[in-house]
């Protein structure tokens, strides 16, 4: 195992917090969202059901999977990623360099911040192995045509010949998730109607087939095919007397383009480029009246908001390990009063008096805010709805969703848990959706916090920490040492437990047991 990887998996199991859990004991929590079954997966993988190049080029008559060196030398739709991947490696080390000009600091071999091997996407010794597969149709309010999405999540790994004629497998900092429309619009019921939406869900919800989860295998992909998301672990730097352990995580999205069939270079969605927000008073001022108007305002409470292009940014760096609180994370420091240092500083996208008067206007509409009641709340909202921000939040590491590590010898037995607390905690809400679109009700497809789930009256998970039990983040200012703040009064603790300051913020704390 190298350097880099060790010191992946000590920081997956300090940040994750849910590492000693086993993917048994979170089954039920992901019946009918999720697929995470080690065996299962492992079968679609190695017979190519569902391999990326099997879905990317189904005419393929092999049956074994391309290594990675194949895939993207023989598979056009994708030749557009590795040089933009490239791309941003250059721009991360120009980065780096031009802040740390020091010939002892900077990124690469013999210095103190490794980089990702690109190597690795490049190799014969490596492959993008399927890690899960789960159902998104809790985003169905972004296209309501598709019912949402079924993203395929696949794990970079390295496989090397043993002397004795057999391998090992390493699971590489790297996931590559297929996104896929929910529902194939030209597939029929047997009447010959087309699918519903309601349809879909019944099939997650019954454990169906897997065929059927993911559209007709006899109908082309094309039009199923979203976009393709890299979440790539591109650095560490270790602890040292310089500096704490810090691993930066590098965000892209490439969309499908159904006419030249590639997938191409696309802004991430709800990602606020604030560096060029910042830079431009005309952009600045047309983003914050766009976001404050009391209807973009409300979806934003929601967590429904879909953010215009012109705003957003083609790539994203998430650092690891953040603060509880939102004013210390990234990437909307410094958009907000009193946050941030340099060019942002003084002079801040929003003030406490437009979000207050904001919210005000949007009371006056009669327009009630489920999440968003104070501007510790706008701030929070404004981090968390970014997918670095959401990325930051309770994930192990830099991800949600490392997925299942079928590659190990006993993989039913594997006790490392295949998401994030923040995954786990939104199966709830998710499967609520599931289950509205099968008994054929509108959804309501709003969500809280990334830090504490929408129960939607659900006890599953009161006493864990995913909610309000041991670990849990709590609001700090409910255990009387201010003024509680609207946005947060529900962050509280079970029974025996209180919350207690874990980072430094002044509004968000851990759930421990009380001490004396």
């Amino acid at each position: 195992m190298s350097r880099a990887l060790r010191i992946f998996l000590a920081a997956a199991i300090l940040f994750g917090s849910v590492m000693s859990l086993s993917a048994a004991e979170n089954a039920p929590l992901a019946r009918g969202t999720a697929i995470t079954d080690p065996d299962l997966l492992r079968k679609l993988d190695q017979s190519d059901a569902l391999s990326i190049s099997r879905l990317l080029q189904p005419e393929r008559n092999a049956n074994v999977p391309l290594t990675s060196d194949q895939l993207f030398a023989s598979l056009p739709q994708l030749k557009e990623i590795p040089p933009a991947i490239d791309a941003e490696f250059d721009r991360y080390i120009a980065q780096h360099k031009q802040a740390s000009p020091s010939e002892t600091t900077g990124v690469g071999e013999g210095f103190d911040v490794e980089l990702f091997d690109r190597a690795n996407l490049k190799s014969a010794n490596t492959s993008f192995v399927l890690a899960g597969i789960i159902n998104r149709m809790d985003r169905a309010y972004v296209s309501e045509e598709s019912c949402g999405e079924v993203r395929l999540i696949y794990r970079l790994a390295r496989f090397e010949r043993k002397p004795d004629g057999g391998s090992t497998a390493t699971r590489l900092p790297m996931t590559f998730n297929l996104v896929m429309k929910a529902r194939d619009a030209r597939q029929m019921d047997a009447g010959g109607k087309p699918i519903t939406c309601a349809e879909v869900a019944r099939r997650w919800l019954g454990n169906g087939d897997w065929q059927g989860l993911i559209g007709s295998r006899t109908a082309p992909y094309d039009a199923m095919i979203d976009r393709i998301e890299t979440n790539i672990q591109i650095s560490i730097s270790p602890k040292s007397a310089l500096h704490d352990f810090r691993s930066d995580y590098l965000l892209k999205v490439f969309k499908y383009d159904a006419a030249s069939k590639v997938f191409v270079e696309s802004t991430l969605e709800n990602q606020i480029d604030r560096d060029r927000i910042l830079a431009d008073d005309t952009l600045r001022r047309d983003f914050k009246a766009w976001l404050l108007a009391p209807a973009n305002l409300r979806e934003f409470d929601r967590g429904t908001v879909l953010i215009p292009e012109q705003y957003l940014a083609k790539a994203a760096v998430a650092p690891t390990p953040s603060g509880l609180d939102a004013s210390t994370m990234q990437p909307e420091f410094g958009m907000m009063q009193g946050e941030g240092k340099g060019e942002g500083k003084g002079n801040p996208v929003f003030t406490d008096d437009d979000v207050v008067g904001a919210l005000k206007q949007a009371a006056a509409r009669g327009i009630a805010m489920e999440n968003i009641r104070s501007v510790a709340g706008f701030q929070r909202r404004l981090n968390d709805v970014t997918c670095s921000g959401c990325h930051q939040t309770r994930g192990i590491g830099g991800f949600h969703f490392p997925g299942v590590d079928w590659l190990t010898e006993n993989a039913s037995n594997a006790t490392i848990v295949p998401a994030s607390p923040h995954f786990v905690g939104d199966q709830l809400r998710r499967r609520d959706i599931l289950t509205a679109f099968a008994t054929d009700k509108h959804p309501d497809f709003s969500r809280g916090f990334a830090s504490r789930p929408q129960t939607r009256g659900s006890r599953e998970l009161a006493g864990t920490e995913y909610q309000d039990g041991w670990g849990a983040h709590c609001s700090l200012q409910n255990e009387g040492s201010g003024t509680a703040d609207k946005s947060f009064t529900s962050w509280t603790c079970a029974k025996g437990l209180t919350c207690q300051a874990a980072a430094a913020s002044s509004r968000i704390g851990m759930c421990f047991i009380k001490t004396r």
